[in-house]
């Protein structure tokens, strides 16, 4: 049966980082969108925090030091978004966050959010490209160590998720599939991680169509990381427009519609005329489409 509402994670802390900038304050303002302008459905959750335990599973003792003293400083301010007494608390929420809408989309067998930000160019012993911890890595290896066999990240952010290749290697329980138009961060694919290039607009659709055919459905879990610095005012090609996401954004929710599927909002910047309202609405488009898809016959895992 459909679940009438679905979670989407959020706190404040999720914005506590000092340096403003895109990556460190979009939450809020999805956030406060969806105050003024209710998306039906979606039922906005605070997440726990992580704990310091839980980063030690995937990061080094060295750089969470660094995340939590802000020294040595050049290793606390890798990401790019500077260091503050905050970095550690606005990453601990921001990943909990993710580990939130995993746990809960496995448990109702059906869909959860979080408005989690700047993940996948982390890796175990620093951060890079605006990412300081790797929730999505962290989601992953929580789920697998909770009983699931089978996960799947979905990265479709304009850029590689390098981060998270790197991260999950060796994992076998865990595969990427990584669509992107822009080679930062990008890596040598292999069996458990697929890295995909596109460079036309005219391309993307059919590629995601071809790259989705290709892992198929049999998934426990599947995290999206749904950018939208793949629009053409951003980092995109010319003519991958807001349409063009809106469509892809169904086609993701609507491939996996029998599947537990956890999003987060990852990449996209106000660098166009329209500014923070038109990212803001790019970033909606996932959440409408989440919501509005009918899940089929998922059902929770038993004993996970």
């Amino acid at each position: 049966m459909e679940k009438e509402k679905h979670s989407l994670y959020y706190s404040p802390d999720y914005c506590r980082q000092e340096y403003s900038f895109d990556t460190t304050r979009k939450a809020r303002w999805i956030a406060d969108s969806l105050d003024r302008n209710p998306i039906d459905k979606i039922r906005l959750i605070a997440p726990p925090p992580l704990s310091l335990a839980d980063l030690c599973l995937t990061h080094s003792d060295a750089y969470i030091s660094a995340i939590a003293t802000g020294e040595p400083e050049a290793l606390a301010a890798a990401a790019g978004v500077g260091w503050c007494e905050n970095t550690l608390t606005a990453g601990l929420s921001v990943c909990g966050g993710v580990v939130a809408a995993c746990r809960d989309a496995v448990a109702c067998g059906g869909v959860a959010g979080s408005l989690s930000s700047g993940l996948h160019h982390a890796r175990r012993d620093r951060g890079d490209g605006f990412c300081t911890f790797n929730g999505l890595a962290i989601a992953a290896r929580d789920a697998v160590a909770r009983g699931l066999s089978r996960v799947l990240i979905l990265d479709l952010d304009a850029h590689c998720g390098g981060g998270t290749a790197s991260l999950i290697d060796g994992e076998v329980r865990i595969t990427q599939l990584d669509i992107s138009v822009d080679s930062f961060d990008c890596y040598r694919s292999t069996a458990q991680a697929t890295c995909v290039l596109v460079g036309a607009a005219g391309e993307y659709l059919s590629t995601l169509d071809r790259e989705l055919d290709r892992v198929g459905r049999e998934w426990d879990l599947v995290i999206y990381n749904a950018g939208m610095d793949v629009h053409e005012g951003d980092c995109g090609p010319a003519g991958l427009d807001s349409t063009l996401i809106a469509c892809r954004e169904v086609t993701v929710f609507e491939y996996f519609r029998q599947v537990p599927i956890a999003y987060v909002i990852a990449g996209g910047y106000s660098r166009g005329p329209g500014g923070i309202a038109d990212l803001v609405s790019l970033h909606r488009s996932t959440l409408r489409a989440a919501a509005s898809v009918p899940r089929g016959l998922s059902h929770p895992l038993p004993g996970v």
